[in-house]
């Protein structure tokens, strides 16, 4: 027998496709899941609101879409009950079936702190302005949100005890918004009331 004859070699050099005993096809299963992928991507990219799809030009003259900027995140603090506490922000939202979402407006890291007698919510607003921000309260809640063509932010927060938001205070800087609201016993049904950025 010569040493140089094609029988010579293992059948995995001759470049044909591998049968594994056990896992069937090894080809079959990597163009399976390549198609999986392949749909998902699509249906994903299907319902990514248009301002987060955009084209751009390569040198050569030909198109790629690029889609973004998407934003997950979560903090995690320990409660006053002992027992973690773990908030997401950002656009992308876990959907039915377990299948991501894409929201337009991207929800903020919101921090909340009580001490003293009062409530010090802390909102992380990145690259807006302070007049982009509109601030709203109840005796039990803030809103915030911002609408520009390059930033929309919306975030609705639970607040932990009622306060009297005719009395908050905000500030606005470096792309931190805090508010700060006296905690307050309950005297009715809730009235929203605007809250001027300082």
């Amino acid at each position: 027998m010569s040493s140089d004859s094609n029988d010579d070699y293992p059948e995995w050099t001759k470049r044909k496709r591998a049968k594994d005993p056990f896992f069937g096809d090894i080809d079959d299963m990597f163009r399976e899941m390549e198609k999986m992928m392949d749909e998902e991507l699509k249906n994903f990219t299907d319902k990514v609101p248009k301002e987060y799809v955009k084209e751009r030009k390569l040198p050569d003259g030909s198109t790629v879409k690029e889609l973004g900027p998407f934003v997950y995140g979560y903090s995690m603090k320990i409660g006053p009950d002992g027992k973690p506490e773990i908030q997401e922000f950002g656009n992308i939202k876990k959907g039915l079936k377990g299948a991501p979402q894409v929201k337009e407006e991207r929800e903020p890291l919101v921090d909340i702190v009580d001490a003293n007698g009062e409530i010090h919510v802390v909102v992380e607003l990145p690259g807006v302005e302070k007049t982009d921000i509109k601030l709203h309260g109840t005796e039990d809640s803030l809103t915030i949100s911002v609408d520009t063509p390059q930033y929309k932010y919306f975030k609705e927060v639970e607040l932990p005890v009622k306060v009297r938001v005719k009395e908050a205070k905000s500030s606005y800087k470096n792309g931190v918004l805090e508010v700060v609201v006296p905690k307050a016993e309950a005297e009715g049904k809730p009235k929203g009331e605007p809250i001027d950025i300082g």
